[in-house]
């Protein structure tokens, strides 16, 4: 056999490590990106001559809102065809939008090749998630969630790091080095990926997709665009109220329709409403925290992008480790929810711990190097076992939609987190009006953190994790779970 002939047949036999490492490898594009972006505006809006900051922020704007307002539609869709071709669709589109992003010359062609990536994000993320569910089970199916949760936060921190390096080169890198990675996870992804045959749902409902769609489009644009537009105008206030509205219809459309967009058996089940709602919490509270280190390190300290990513990158780092070797014994003798309440309390006493000791003149490992790891470790307990939690009970037929739902959640989370960082901060004056802004932000953060582990303790309680034995179409046989 010729070596194309090699790479266009199919070998289908990836164990659930390698299918992790595939889809981890493609779904950190995505997660990556939503970061690394950020610090390139400033070299894009020189290049581009008359790009203002503000226009060339649709540049971030319009890919946060279409990647969140599409997770779900795209989540449901994938169900129902081979979980594999979504997840592969998804990284082609990602990654022929990314080198069509490096080529753009102005703010509107770059934008709109923007808004084709975050559709080929949203239809990757939830066929990733879905990949790992559907070819692991038990311990090692919590595990391997555990895992690529805990790859994509990593991802997201080290976004300024990656693009403080990039952007010294060219903005244009920040998209083209995208280009191999998604050609190789596609290669290997198709040659290696085992075949997850799609469930047999109805089509989306027009009306419900529409609905979700516009709905958390309209409330992703009211926070994102709030402190440029004033939140008291007229503008903001009119996006959210028709947010508020849309969603609203949605859920009653969800409620009575014979056909819902989401299977309302899913919210029926403890973990994964408990885990949704932790998410939402929790991701506001990352969100401002994530933002709040970066404008402290350029604003206050006057550091610069690569060096602020390097100080922000020790927290980060302790995600996976602690996800992987820690976690799991903690869940085994405490349960999910008392797991998710330690990290969630670690993370509020890392947020406090920046308020009390940070201080105008920088020292940074006396000042913030402590709470960055105490931080660090409170985001490996809690976010990779909250989305282990949510998906611990899902149904085949609805392992991409609920993933998205839950991701959909954090999405909005971190938004409404940058809306509260910034109302919080306001326009202080002086050094000592600048500390005591950013002192009362991180106060307001702990209370998000404190927030999200009183419910989960509410929600999740003292549950332990039952084992599970679900069943997993895989090629088109029944592979029966077994306890690993």
């Amino acid at each position: 056999m010729s070596s194309l002939s090699q790479v266009l047949t199919r070998r289908r036999d990836a164990s659930a490590s390698l299918v992790l490492l595939i889809v981890s490898a493609g779904f950190s594009l995505a997660t990556l990106d939503l970061f690394i972006v950020n610090v390139a505006l400033p070299k894009i809006a020189h290049d581009f001559g008359s790009a203002g900051l503000g226009d060339l922020s649709w540049v971030l704007n319009a890919y946060a809102i279409v990647f969140a307002a599409l997770l779900v539609v795209f989540g449901r869709l994938a169900d129902r065809f081979p979980r594999e071709y979504g997840f592969l669709l998804g990284v082609a589109v990602f990654t022929v939008a990314s080198a069509l992003c490096a080529a753009a010359n102005d703010t509107l062609v770059l934008v709109i090749f923007r808004i084709v990536q975050a559709a080929g994000a949203a239809l990757m993320t939830p066929t990733s998630l879905s990949m790992v569910l559907a070819t692991s089970s038990g311990k090692a199916r919590d595990n391997n969630v555990r895992a690529w949760t805990a790859i994509s936060g990593l991802m997201a921190a080290l976004g300024p790091v990656v693009g403080g390096l990039l952007v010294a080169i060219s903005w244009r890198w920040v998209f083209v080095v995208n280009i191999p990675f998604g050609v190789a996870v596609l290669v290997l992804g198709w040659m290696r990926l085992p075949h997850v045959r799609g469930e047999r749902i109805p089509y989306p409902n027009t009306l419900g997709a529409a609905l979700v769609t516009a709905g958390v489009a309209l409330l992703t644009l009211g926070l994102v665009k709030g402190d440029d537009w004033g939140w008291g105008s007229t503008q903001t206030i009119g996006v959210l109220v028709a947010s508020v509205a849309v969603i609203g219809w949605f859920v009653l459309h969800c409620l009575r329709d014979s056909n819902p967009l989401l299977d309302r058996d899913l919210f029926r089940r403890r973990s994964f409403t408990g885990a949704s709602v932790v998410a939402t919490l929790y991701s506001v509270a990352f969100g401002a925290f994530l933002l709040s280190l970066v404008l402290w390190d350029q604003n206050v300290w006057h550091w610069s992008a690569l060096r602020t990513g390097l100080a922000i990158a020790p927290g980060p780092f302790l995600v996976l480790p602690t996800a992987l070797l820690l976690a799991e014994r903690l869940i085994v003798r405490l349960g999910a929810g008392v797991v998710i309440a330690i990290g969630a309390t670690l993370f509020a006493v890392g947020a406090v711990w920046c308020a009390v000791f940070a201080g105008l003149k920088a020292d940074y490992f006396a000042e913030m190097f402590p709470g960055l790891v105490i931080v660090g470790v409170g985001v490996g307990l809690t976010l990779p076992t909250m989305m282990a939690s949510a998906t611990s009970e899902l149904p085949p037929e609805n392992f991409a939609t609920g993933s998205a739902v839950v991701n959909m959640l954090r999405q909005v989370g971190l938004a409404i987190g940058v809306a509260v960082l910034v109302a919080v901060l306001g326009t202080p004056t002086g050094a000592h009006g600048l500390l005591d802004a950013f002192d009362h932000s991180w106060l307001v953060i702990a209370a998000f953190a404190a927030a999200t582990a009183l419910v989960s303790l509410a929600i999740l309680g003292l549950r332990r994790p039952a084992p599970t034995g679900v069943t997993v179409p895989i090629d088109g046989r029944v592979a029966l779970a077994e306890e690993t």
